[in-house]
């Protein structure tokens, strides 16, 4: 094994330097077993923000699914194999009778950049609403819709056809500015932005949302915009479009998937990440109308996408969240911790606002209550001395301000009574009490 400073190097060398990593010394990370990780010297870390590790770091399931239909066959949906359309048929179960059309990918990226395909077909347009804050994928088509990225260092602005509507953020938003009350003002904003559109002589062809923002800054959608939300886009013909990518597959607790909170039903629902627990697998799910719509004589293929040991693992991500009850678990722990930050919001000043779902937790770091500042650095702070506590979390949000946790849902009590333990004892040690 090379030593760390000669992985370093190395890696300055072969890696492309856009390429980042996280902490302020990177972590050597060589093993991962369930909701723990450990480094190159054996150290223990509590995995709280690794959500592709859905059902736990090298969960013996899947690995026993990936081995077992490796020795057999692994090919492409060119060929009739059980694995691919068993998987299919569950997948769907899981989702209103609309949603029954699959098309299998192999990242988050791949189906939202097929979705935007399929929608941009069916309406003939490329006009687009987003919500500011958003982050959908990385190709190019993706970085298009995502502010979180063409607003960001090294973005060069949206295209003409995307539209942005200032995501509905209860805490900071900015409804606050204009003293309006946020049902009617995020919900006004996509009612004009349509009717510009159309002023225009144009047709939406979609709407994408996230049921929670991740890079956003954890911001749960509010369900009154999002039905109403709805309602407007699909009586003006456009797709409603939701990114499950992050938070699907009872990691928010209260239901399967996100999109439920709100009672809505999309028209195309992309999944990825936490599906194949590390395993490269997504998929795009959508109506039957919409399906042969796109099929406009254009083959769809995809080299890799639905292959058997891909399904196989899919198929046991599924199983092993029913069996070990780990929808109930993300419900139950994740409860408990909100209710533990927000016990710490009255001691610690610093600490604007708690958030949440499941296993899928914001904490919103400000210096004044009253101009609303945004505490960036002592948010990478916090992160960093975590770390040295052997606890992992994350920070995101445009101002980079909101702590992020979102661990495997193997994540249970006793993981949450160290991780507030430790939260505390770096609020206390920084002095951020009122």
């Amino acid at each position: 094994m090379l030593a760390y400073n000669d992985i370093i190097k190395k890696r300055n060398k072969y890696l492309a330097p856009s390429f980042s990593v996280s902490y302020d010394k990177p972590l050597h990370i060589v093993r991962g077993r369930g909701q723990y990780l450990y480094d190159s010297n054996g150290k223990e870390y509590l995995d709280a923000v690794n959500n592709i590790s859905h059902v736990g770091h090298c969960h013996p399931k899947v690995i026993e699914a990936a081995n077992n239909q490796n020795k057999e066959l692994n090919t492409n949906t060119r060929y009739l194999h059980d694995s691919v359309i068993d998987y299919a048929q569950n997948l769907t179960r899981t989702l209103p009778d609309e949603l029954e059309i699959c098309y299998f990918t192999n990242s988050g990226s791949e189906s939202n950049d097929l979705a935007l395909r399929i929608a941009r077909l069916y309406n003939d347009s490329s006009e687009s609403i987003v919500l500011s804050g958003a982050y959908h994928g990385h190709t190019s088509s993706l970085i298009d819709i995502s502010p979180y990225k063409f607003l960001g260092p090294g973005g060069q602005g949206k295209p003409e056809f995307v539209h942005v509507i200032p995501m509905p953020d209860m805490y900071r938003g900015e409804h606050k500015l204009r003293d309006a009350k946020p049902e009617e003002y995020y919900i006004g904003l996509v009612n004009k932005t349509i009717t510009k559109i159309e002023q225009k002589g144009k047709r939406l062809a979609f709407f994408i949302v996230e049921p929670i923002m991740g890079c956003g800054g954890q911001i749960i959608i509010p369900s009154t915009f999002m039905t109403e939300a709805f309602k407007i886009v699909k009586k003006a013909g456009g797709l409603c479009i939701v990114d499950e990518v992050q938070i699907g597959f009872g990691r928010v607790g209260s239901h399967f998937w996100a999109f439920e909170m709100s009672g809505v039903v999309p028209d195309i629902i992309t999944l990825g990440k936490s599906i194949g627990n590390g395993h490269p697998l997504s998929v795009v799910i959508t109506k039957n109308h919409i399906a042969e719509a796109f099929d406009n004589g254009m083959e769809y293929f995809n080299s890799f996408g639905g292959n058997p040991v891909s399904c196989e693992v899919g198929q046991a991500v599924l199983d092993i969240i029913k069996q070990e009850d780990l929808q109930k678990n993300s419900h139950e722990t994740g409860t408990y911790l909100i209710d533990g930050f927000k016990d710490m919001q009255d001691k610690y000043n610093i600490i604007g606002d708690v958030r949440g779902a499941g296993l899928f937790i914001g904490i919103e770091l400000i210096k004044n209550y009253e101009k609303m500042v945004p505490a960036t650095n002592e948010t990478e702070l916090v992160v960093n001395q975590m770390k040295q506590k052997g606890v992992l979390i994350s920070s995101d949000g445009p101002d980079h301000n909101v702590l992020k946790i979102k661990p495997p849902l193997v994540f249970n009590r006793n993981n949450a009574d160290y991780l507030l333990e430790s939260f505390e004892a770096v609020m206390s040690e920084n002095d951020f009490k009122v």
